[in-house]
């Protein structure tokens, strides 16, 4: 694979001017404007990644550096997780609103992906709040509020389309996961199981908690299993318990993430649907 890199401008509405000045940054030799929404410079030169990014955030543009003339395609799994990057909410969130307490475990929510604090102790945490809920607040959930991101729907179209094998991995709950895996035929997805008795949440998790090193783990393991290499894995995810997932794969993208995932992942996709991907990688 040539280590040439691409400089792929996104947006709606991309500014000539705009197009110009970036291109002049990056020291672009090559410049494509195969449609309204997007612009490719080829050659873009690498070592100025952070100031042509910056410029690109600075006119509302996603932007990213890929390795010219790989296609969506070349990639052979796609690892996703599921709250706020392949479905629009965070379940658990949804549950405490249906359990009256919707700001108390949304704050511990945002902490957790952030980084501020332990994933698996901050599960338990609003896990145990969760306690006398009714089984049948799951099935309203996931019926009336989960909704796959805009884009999803035709990334995983795609994936199926060229054969990429697809890995949910998640540290919400099975119940949300095994639906999504049969409605939309993802191959793989692992999460945390609630314990539920006579009808009731016990407010506890069976088993391990899927966290940060569980979800690296898991897709080193299916990558293993389908003897791929890294650079045929794309993984994306939205918080802090997603970065080593994403630092394993050959791509990891950080969607409408917090600062610092967008920071460490190697695309960030701030303003575009996940679709941006197969724009990305044509």
């Amino acid at each position: 694979m040539s280590t040439l890199k691409t400089l792929v401008v996104l947006s709606s509405e991309l500014h000539p001017q705009h197009i110009t000045d970036i291109a002049h940054l990056t020291d672009a030799p090559h410049l494509d404007h195969p449609a309204p929404d997007v612009a490719r410079m080829r050659g873009a030169n690498f070592e100025k990644r952070q100031a042509a990014l910056a410029l690109c955030r600075q006119y509302g543009y996603d932007a990213a550096y890929v390795d010219s003339g790989k296609h969506f395609a070349d990639f052979r799994l796609l690892v996703s997780d599921m709250d706020s990057t392949l479905i629009s909410i965070e379940c658990i969130d949804e549950l405490a609103d249906l359990h009256g307490i919707k700001p108390q475990i949304a704050a511990i929510t945002e902490r957790a992906m952030r980084g501020e604090l332990d994933f698996s102790a901050s599960l338990r945490e609003r896990v145990a709040l969760l306690e006398g809920l009714p089984e049948a607040a799951l099935e309203q959930v996931y019926r009336e509020r989960v909704r796959l991101n805009p884009g999803a729907e035709q990334v995983l179209a795609a994936c199926k389309r060229f054969g990429i094998k697809t890995l949910l991995v998640s540290g919400g709950f099975t119940y949300f996961t095994d639906r999504l895996k049969a409605e939309y035929g993802l191959d793989y997805a692992y999460s945390n199981q609630l314990e539920i008795v006579d009808g009731k949440l016990t407010g506890k998790v069976l088993g391990d908690i899927i966290d940060a090193e569980a979800k690296k783990r898991l897709l080193i393991e299916i990558r293993t299993r389908l003897k791929l290499k890294p650079a045929q894995v794309l993984a994306m995810g939205d918080g802090a318990n997603d970065l080593p997932m994403l630092s394993e794969a050959g791509v990891g993208v950080a969607y409408h993430a917090k600062p610092a995932v967008s920071a460490a992942a190697d695309i960030a996709i701030e303003r575009a649907g996940l679709d941006a991907l197969l724009k990305l990688y044509h």
